[in-house]
């Protein structure tokens, strides 16, 4: 394992949560703002934690694409990039993202307090993309009425699905997450008859004990999420969480998942939007629709820490420049590099 501390990524599942993602504006100080924040959010969820021991108070903080090359330059982690849209049976569109906090708590009262403070150090420098209240609907089940985190991995496996080791050494101890805001048409839902909604999922409604492999159609959602490659499991440790507004009528699932290498959600998504093989999509796509969807990595915590008191110099000539791929959408806010301790829009047709 690595040396450094990394983020809280597998804290236990909470009660409350708060997804908050923002974009930066532009002006001279917004990379100072950014970068003070990142120094100061460990003590801020220390603060306003000590106010609930018992709250078990955490907060993820990601970093964008573009985001990275503005902040902190090169090196860069070797699989950030922008979500890629995906445009099969149905779409999973790539929307604007440059900041997440996943904010975690028992209680909502905390999570409000945390995001409350971000948001008012952050002031002017940010625009709010999208700001989701999560909560726990009765037993651990989703608004579609199925028990959701039931195959997450939990300990020494949850580390290993999650944290970079040796394939990227720079920045091992980080992750990557990708979130994605799905609404469903409850209406639409409760007309699927008991049985076949159980098929669409994977497994028993009530229960929520997986179907025998026989009686699992190619098309259930836990058969397309579920990847191997070279005869292991590939892993992702998810913290989805239903939201809804009654005012909107809209109601929903905020899908979260965390990995070490973010081509193994991408690869879920695409089984799920395209079809495994193409035209298999996952039929529970038919009642609910992705809204947003954004990829960040997730550095240590040593590293935020180091943030706001790094020096910025200027780039090393010969530094190898990053690839196409991960190339910022537009042109970075500042022409240095930042040396943190040892740190130094493509869609998928099918």
């Amino acid at each position: 394992m690595p040396s450094t501390i990394p983020q809280s990524v597998d804290a236990r599942l909470t009660r409350a949560a708060i997804f908050l993602v923002v974009t930066l504006n532009e002006g001279p100080t917004v990379e100072d703002a950014v970068r003070s924040l990142c120094g100061d959010l460990a003590a801020l969820v220390r603060s306003v934690g000590f106010r609930a021991l018992d709250g078990g108070l955490s907060c993820v903080m990601g970093i964008g694409s573009a985001t990275w090359d503005h902040l902190f330059g090169m090196p860069r982690p070797k699989e950030l990039h922008p979500l890629r849209e995906i445009r099969g049976v149905h779409h999973a569109p790539s929307t604007p993202g440059d900041l997440l906090f996943h904010i975690r708590a028992a209680r909502m009262d905390l999570c409000f307090e945390l995001a409350t403070l971000i948001r008012s150090r952050l002031g002017g420098s940010v625009a709010v993309a999208d700001a989701v209240q999560g909560f726990k609907y009765f037993d651990d089940r989703d608004l579609l009425g199925f028990v959701d985190g039931t195959e997450n991995p939990i300990g020494q496996a949850a580390i290993d699905a999650t944290l970079i080791g040796d394939e990227d050494v720079a920045f091992a101890g980080g992750s990557y997450v990708i979130v994605q805001k799905y609404l469903h048409d409850l209406s639409k839902w409760e007309t699927i008859p008991v049985e076949q909604q159980e098929k669409i999922f994977g497994r028993k409604k009530l229960s929520g004990i997986e179907l025998d492999d026989a009686a699992k159609p190619s098309f259930a959602h836990n058969v397309l999420t579920s990847i191997e490659e070279n005869g292991a499991q590939l892993e992702i440790l998810r913290d989805n969480m239903p939201f809804g507004d009654v005012s909107k009528g809209e109601f929903g699932t905020y899908f979260i998942g965390y990995a070490r290498a973010p081509g193994r959600i991408e690869r879920m998504l695409s089984n799920m939007f395209v079809g495994l093989p193409p035209g298999n999509y996952d039929r529970l796509l038919d009642v609910s629709r992705a809204v947003t969807g954004s990829l960040f990595f997730v550095p240590p915590a040593s590293f935020l820490e180091d943030a706001a008191t790094a020096t910025v110099a200027a780039s090393s000539v010969g530094e190898s420049e990053p690839s196409a791929e991960s190339q910022p959408q537009s042109k970075p806010r500042g022409d240095g590099t930042l040396r943190i301790g040892s740190l130094k829009d493509e869609t998928i047709h099918e």
